[in-house]
């Protein structure tokens, strides 16, 4: 058998599995689409679930895939979709779950600010634990790519429900709509350009800490000071505003008062830290870069 019969028996193997492998979803919540749903799913403009740049197949395959309406997304080119970042489509609060071994395995549902969802099913690693919920905006890291639950090759298991649960058939991200038995390549504009970073700062330091102090860095990015009243530590953190998606100078540091300094810095794509530190009742000094641009505060935030 020649190289290139083998790749093209192995993919159709692949595919053959992970149709298979979808029908699983039948045990996770489902909906089947009828024409007296809301349309609500369709006043939120969606973006693709991948980092800027980032091309994949988004497949409506049918007949066979449950539910009806989902897409899979699957590898494109030379571009291989396992471990990729997932980001949300649209903002909104983001619930965690874990089915183990069947179903959706470990996924994500993200209810949008006018009550429609979307699901993100298969997912390698999440962001929070199951049962944990999150506000997210469009663009926010929640997982990355796997094959877990009843699944037999990575690909992300993607939905858009209306508010009432009901699956859309002809999902729309990035303004390309993937009809019933439609395969297309979507090129992702998530977090593409403009100032709006998809991180937060809280986010990136984690639950419990609060903003108390923030620095521009000019317009190409902010430095913030966070602290956690219930633990002591204070946190840093650097987010860039420019450049979104691609790898640049970035920095972040934190020095309590008669400590040594701490500080995270390298090429990086979004932010810089999350630099922690304890220092319950001890002034610091903290601040952070973005290029050339930097700020270095006094030791202050004694409390």
């Amino acid at each position: 058998m020649s190289a290139i019969s083998a790749i093209r028996t192995r993919t159709a193997r692949y595919w053959a599995l992970a149709a298979i492998a979808a029908v699983a979803l039948a045990a996770g919540p489902t909906a089947s689409a009828t024409a007296s749903d809301d349309a609500g799913v369709l006043a939120i403009a969606h973006k693709s679930p991948f980092s800027c740049g980032k091309t994949f197949y988004a497949n409506n395959w049918s007949p066979g895939h449950n539910p009806s309406g989902s897409l899979d997304w699957q590898s494109y080119g030379d571009d291989a979709i396992n471990g990729e970042t997932v980001r949300a489509t649209a903002g909104g609060t983001a619930t965690f779950d874990n089915e183990g071994s069947t179903s959706y395995g470990q996924w994500v549902q993200i209810v949008h600010g006018d009550g429609t969802r979307t699901r993100y099913a298969h997912l390698a690693t999440m962001v929070r634990a199951p049962g944990q919920t999150m506000s997210v905006s469009q663009g926010t890291v929640i997982g990355t790519v796997g094959s877990t639950g009843g699944s037999s090759a990575p690909h992300l298991h993607y939905e858009q429900r209306g508010s009432s649960g009901v699956v859309d058939t002809s999902p729309t991200v990035d303004g390309v709509t993937v009809s019933l038995g439609q395969k297309k390549a979507v090129t992702s504009t998530n977090g593409c350009g403009g100032s709006t970073n998809p991180y937060t700062p809280t986010e990136v330091c984690g639950s419990g800490f609060s903003v108390v102090d923030q620095a521009a860095l000019g317009t190409v990015g902010r430095t913030y000071l966070l602290y956690n009243s219930s633990t002591g530590y204070n946190c840093v953190v650097t987010l860039k505003s420019t450049s979104l998606g691609t790898p640049s100078a970035v920095s972040a540091f934190l020095e309590p008062e008669g400590s040594s300094r701490t500080t995270d810095s390298g090429s990086y794509s979004y932010y810089a830290g999350p630099v922690k530190r304890s220092a319950p009742g001890t002034c610091v000094k903290w601040g952070g870069s973005v290029g050339s641009s930097s700020y270095t505060s006094p030791f202050e935030h004694c409390g």
